[in-house]
């Protein structure tokens, strides 16, 4: 766990971490894993379109995917399914270049460093120790932290309970348009990457108030970022 840097007089600042597509390359696996889910139960989903719904919690992404009139009977299977031939990538999949080292930044510069997944708790400990910067997390969440998935912004919610952040002081980093909607939603502004395969474009006119391409810009240009004004306010606090 990482230090509390904040006071019990002064303000908690703090940032949200997205993890799948964000901190851990596994964007293309969960859509793999999804495809072969799918196809199992006789659903034949095209790659691109899972690709795009991923971020979703897996009931959304169902939903979205194949539609209100779907067999709803299937949902906890495909979901089961999924997460078995998820966890078939594990040991292949890889933090990004510079996680670690953003999140040691982060802590480093007084911020509560919080992971928002709605993973499975499994999941979520699996990427931890592939981000190998555990001193620097002070919290975590994961799927049985809330009732309803992203895009609904309940796990946000969670998140900012489990650092003991408000809204107005906390930023989230994501990949996917459905991070940046759950955070709007909640008031937070959202740093994209472009690293889970979604365009700059796309995160843009979803809300994100800056993107960058992936981890190692974002700390190229850490001190004239979001995320530096928000350290900047967590020393003055």
């Amino acid at each position: 766990m990482a230090e509390d840097t904040s006071t019990a007089a002064g303000t908690r600042h703090g940032v949200l971490f997205d993890v799948d597509g964000t901190l851990v390359d596994s964007n293309y696996q969960h859509t793999m894993a999804w495809w072969q889910a799918f196809r199992r139960f006789g659903h034949d989903v095209p790659l691109a379109e899972i690709h795009r719904a991923i971020g979703m919690g897996g009931d959304k992404l169902v939903e979205h995917l194949l539609g209100e009139d779907r067999d709803t009977d299937q949902d906890a299977d495909l979901d089961a399914t999924h997460s078995a031939l998820f966890s078939s990538y594990w040991p292949g999949l890889r933090a990004f270049e510079g996680a670690g080292d953003l999140l040691r930044r982060c802590a480093d510069d007084g911020l509560i460093v919080v992971l928002a997944s709605s993973s499975s708790q499994q999941e979520v400990g699996v990427s931890r120790g592939i981000i190998d910067a555990d001193a620097a997390i002070s919290a975590a969440t994961s799927s049985s932290d809330a009732e309803n998935s992203k895009p609904s912004p309940d796990i946000l919610q969670a998140a900012l309970d489990a650092g003991g952040l408000d809204a107005a002081n906390t930023v989230f980093v994501g990949d996917s348009v459905w991070d940046v909607e759950a955070a709007g939603a909640l008031g937070i502004p959202t740093v994209g990457l472009a690293s889970g395969g979604t365009s700059e474009a796309e995160l843009r006119e979803a809300g994100a108030v800056t993107v960058y391409r992936d981890i190692r810009a974002l700390l190229g240009a850490f001190d004239e970022g979001p995320l530096h004004r928000l350290t900047a306010a967590a020393t003055t606090a």
